[in-house]
């Protein structure tokens, strides 16, 4: 632990105040998270935030979208919050996409998909996609470009943001003009190295993992889905231009990395980043980790307006 920087270690000391989570019934996690004391934290300024219900099967999910200052029509940027499917909402990711909307100029529309366990496996895959399907139908109306739509997000919801590329490829659904993954979850295996290493003492214990994994799934065979896990596909030819990031001290690491690596082979175009003295969980906590989560929007800006110049060749 002597290369974890101070916010990762001051992060963590927080965290061992907490209940083991993974001791907990979800909605009892989810209630402690809500009682929390709010984090005053400096949020940036945006031109219009405005919270939208886009139909589901079986009823509606919200969803928040960020609108930057400007002219447009503006590139999209589909958001999927974090919190191993069981935890976690909009409000999770809002300061995050707030400067994400700043920075890239991108009208970001973060989902809340529903969560398990009362909604397991396929529902927040179909609860994306559908979501997916309806910033590109309703383009137009938001001031956006339908023609340039990424996806992303952040562990749960990078998994998800990957997900949802194969989704829409398999479905000839919307294109998507490229995906940022942030600590991505790509398989339920937990027996990477990484999950070796980190799997106790750095936030996100493996036994964690694996209670996120539980909820998640009905039975050992959605485990093997590639919708679950996507580095279980054999074939990711075809796929958006990815930026992969991951953190030093995460158990996901290994497993992120390994799954750019084999999107490359696939003949993907490709960036990584591990973000050296960090720990999971940091995109989103801005609170503790501004600088940080500023330094990984600007990488993922500088990606993003490298395959806006193919999209607009196209």
């Amino acid at each position: 632990m002597a290369n974890l920087k101070p916010e990762s270690q001051l992060y963590l000391e927080a965290f061992k105040q907490m209940p083991p989570i993974a001791s907990l019934e979800p909605q009892t996690v989810r209630d402690m998270f809500a009682m929390a004391p709010p984090v005053e934290v400096e949020l940036a300024p945006l031109a219009k935030i405005e919270d939208r219900l886009v139909p589901v099967q079986d009823g509606e999910i919200n969803v928040r979208i960020y609108t930057p200052e400007g002219q447009g029509p503006f590139p999209v940027f589909v958001y999927y919050h974090g919190g191993g499917w069981v935890i976690g909402d909009i409000a999770t990711a809002d300061a995050s996409c707030r400067m994400l909307a700043n920075k890239t100029q991108r009208i970001v529309v973060s989902v809340d998909y529903r969560l398990a366990p009362e909604y397991k496996f396929p529902v927040p895959v179909e609860d994306s996609y559908a979501a997916l399907q309806w910033v590109s139908e309703n383009a137009a109306a938001l001031n956006a470009n339908a023609s340039n739509v990424f996806v992303g997000g952040d562990s749960a919801g990078g998994n998800l943001a990957a997900a949802m590329t194969l989704k829409s490829r398999e479905e000839n659904g919307p294109a998507i003009a490229g995906q940022v993954l942030i600590y991505p979850v790509t398989a339920l295996s937990y027996d990477s190295p990484s999950y070796e290493e980190f799997k106790e003492g750095f936030g996100l214990d493996r036994d964690l993992m694996i209670w996120f994994g539980n909820y998640y799934i009905r039975n050992d065979e959605d485990a093997k889905n590639v919708l679950v896990a996507p580095i279980l596909a054999e074939d990711l030819r075809n796929l958006p231009p990815a930026f992969v990031l991951t953190a030093e001290y995460d158990v996901l690491r290994d497993e992120g990395e390994a799954y750019a690596e084999r999107l490359r082979e696939a003949g993907v175009y490709v960036e990584t980043s591990r973000e050296e003295g960090l720990i999971h969980g940091f995109f989103t906590n801005m609170a503790v980790f501004p600088v940080d989560i500023k330094g990984s929007i600007d990488k993922f800006a500088t990606f993003l307006a490298k395959v806006d110049q193919e999209v607009s060749r196209v």
